[in-house]
């Protein structure tokens, strides 16, 4: 599923979005030997969304042209290649996070943690109103 992110030349692509996007994450670190930063678990919306809305049912899709043209074909992310959380991840030498309704997205797959953000979700209801509260 992410092997179409391997051809990507990540120092030089530009950031997803406009320059005054707010980006959460939580980082899980552990003390010892390990990395300082083993996981991400991130929550946004359609700013960091890595592919979630192609999982429900929703008009807040991003599977088609021109969606994901650094990536050669649509990822299901609202922008031409990597998102931001995405380049936090590679930042701190982590894989880019997988969505957590990809069917791929158990077992091994998810130690480095999980990204929950889907687009049109909001916190308060009228934000949120795209999607019905169960899908959020």
């Amino acid at each position: 599923m992410y092997g179409a992110y391997s051809s990507m030349n990540t120092s030089t692509e530009p950031l997803c979005s406009k320059t005054n996007n707010k980006l959460l994450v939580y980082v899980h670190g552990q003390a010892s030997s390990a990395p300082l930063t083993p996981a991400m678990f991130i929550f946004g919306d359609s700013l960091i969304d890595s592919v979630n809305n192609n999982y429900i049912p929703t008009i807040a899709k991003a599977d088609y042209f021109p969606y994901g043209v650094d990536f050669g074909l649509p990822t299901g992310r609202f922008c031409n290649g990597l998102t931001a959380a995405d380049y936090a991840a590679l930042f701190l030498g982590l894989p880019l996070i997988p969505p957590y309704l990809s069917p791929l997205s158990k077992g091994r797959n998810i130690l480095n943690g999980l990204n929950y953000a889907s687009a049109a979700a909001g916190i308060l209801t009228k934000q949120g109103s795209i999607l019905e509260q169960g899908y959020q």
